[in-house]
């Protein structure tokens, strides 16, 4: 039996469609796979363990139940519902976000170089094009670029970090990625080296994006959680970073802190001086800082700003200049949305020079990123300016995406907290709310019959029901005890509206079923 059917399976006895006797059958058929492929080569028994315990809850089984259903509904299955509402993953296209024009019509010259010469996009497109086209082998977006990017574009990624923090950003000190997952992961992968005997460590928010752990797991690196205080905005507290890192030293040598600002998936927007705290802490203890930044432009909340670590580091002096850190930025998230594309960028700053050199040189192994990747960083980077054909479009764009996104951010944050049992905070920023709910004892107790966390059991009743698939808190880590799960504030308004009275009606049927 197939992975899908499995999950497929499992799903329908959440549901109440399949006795939990069946599950017995599974178990069997697991066994006897199991048994079947034991003469060969690699299994899951003999591969890298590190691959196996690798989790990755945005794209986990729920997603995959989703899209069988999906498949399900083509095909004419009745179901209480006539469609998914995938609130799961922060991929805006998906859920109807119009692209930017300026930056799909230098992607398009680029990719079909014939279009620069006629006459249907302005000059500025056409200009733009032909600059990154000169920048490349042969004139073609096929070609090979340098391993860690095109120079022009990683120029113009410096010249955007030093408008935007109003210091010099130098342009060596910056390698573009295909996404920023895959710059993230490239720097991890520097400390996989166990020190006196005890495995490198890396902090990471509680919750966290699952890229961390899987990526952790991946590596054979210890996951050191520490927990965002959710009674405060999801804030970092210096005294949990303390507990944290002495906790955690005593089986690892802990080496990094990965900060997640503004927050997924929780929406906070780190104030000034809890950076300044950060990156004394990192100072103090002498940790690299990982500062993931990706959803820089995504600040909604009144009295909320992004500051980048980068800014508030020079700032803080040249006692800090030797604080070593690595600072990410993506074009999927924003308001560009373009996840597809898959560009993204690092800015290094007190890295050692010979381990930038063997990390450039870990990169070259890769050949290059995505070329139109890397062009859509250059639109990123280098926007229109005024005066420009294309400068009007793209602010009204840009402008109309962000007022919608902080009117959804409103709506999402309002329609849960009028629900009872649930607790959501103010989504400051980035493109996800995670509410705290309450389950009643027995929905626990019927979780635990299915052998499942409980958070997960009432995700999978949730999309079974409804169709709304969202991720379940475990997935990202909770405080024990805890009930939460993300959800994405991307649906258009009007499908938001929706999402949120199914979501309502479904809670309180729930509820009622499993509540006396």
């Amino acid at each position: 039996m197939s992975q899908l059917k499995l999950i497929s399976r499992v799903s329908r006895v959440l549901s109440g469609a399949v006795k939990r006797s069946e599950l017995f059958e599974i178990n069997k058929v697991n066994t006897n796979n199991a048994r079947t492929m034991a003469s060969k080569g690699l299994t899951v028994e003999n591969m890298n363990p590190n691959i196996v315990k690798l989790e990755y809850a945005v794209r986990g089984p729920l997603v995959i139940r989703a899209g069988e259903i999906e498949k399900e509904l083509e095909k004419g299955a009745q179901k209480p519902f006539k469609r998914v509402i995938k609130a799961n993953i922060g991929d805006a296209h998906a859920m109807g976000q119009k692209p930017i024009t300026f930056i799909r019509q230098v992607m398009a010259c680029l990719a079909l170089p014939d279009l620069i010469e006629k006459g249907i996009f302005p000059e500025d497109v056409k200009q733009r094009a032909r600059e990154i086209l000169d920048a490349c082998g042969g004139g073609s977006v096929g070609s090979y670029t340098a391993s860690h990017g095109i120079e022009l574009v990683r120029r113009r990624v410096a010249d955007y970090i030093q408008r935007r923090d109003g210091h010099p950003a130098h342009w060596e000190d910056i390698f573009l990625s295909s996404g920023a997952s895959t710059a993230i992961k490239n720097c991890l992968q520097l400390f996989c080296n166990d020190l006196g005997g005890k495995t490198s460590g890396v902090m990471i928010p509680i919750p966290q994006y699952p890229l961390y752990s899987a990526s952790l797991a991946e590596y054979g690196l210890a996951q050191v959680g520490y927990y965002l205080d959710e009674e405060h905005h999801w804030g970092l507290d210096l005294r949990e970073l303390e507990r944290s890192l002495a906790e955690a030293s005593a089986t690892c040598n802990v080496r990094a802190l990965v900060v997640i600002n503004p927050g997924n998936p929780t929406g906070q927007v780190l104030t000034r001086d809890n950076i300044e705290s950060i990156i004394k802490f990192a100072k103090k203890h002498g940790l690299f800082l990982f500062a993931d930044e990706v959803y820089q432009d995504n600040v909604y909340a009144a009295g909320s700003k992004f500051h980048s670590f980068k800014k508030v580091l020079v700032e803080l002096g040249d006692d800090y200049k030797d604080v070593e850190l690595a600072s990410f930025m993506s074009v999927s998230k924003g308001y560009m949305g373009e996840c597809g594309a898959r560009g993204g960028w690092a800015e290094l700053r007190g890295v050692n020079a010979a381990v930038r050199a063997q990390l450039y040189k870990c990169i070259s192994a890769m050949l290059c990123p995505n070329v139109l990747g890397q062009a859509a960083i250059d639109c990123v980077a280098r926007p229109p300016q005024p005066g420009e054909p294309s400068y009007e479009l793209y602010i009204k764009e840009k402008t109309d995406v962000l007022d919608s996104l902080k009117k959804r951010a409103e709506m999402i944050v309002d329609a849960f907290n009028q629900m009872q049992g649930f607790k959501c905070n103010v989504v400051q920023g980035a493109m996800y709310a995670f509410p705290r709910f309450e389950l009643p004892p027995r929905a626990v107790a019927a979780a635990a019959a299915a052998g499942i966390p409980p958070d997960t059991f009432y995700a999978f009743r949730l999309l079974e029901e409804t169709g709304i698939c969202i991720v379940p808190g475990s997935g990202f880590g909770q405080r024990p005890g805890t009930y939460h799960f993300r959800t994405t504030i991307l649906p258009q308004p009007e499908l938001l509206r929706e999402m949120l009275d199914i979501f309502k009606k479904f809670h309180q049927k729930f509820t009622a079923e499993y509540s006396g």
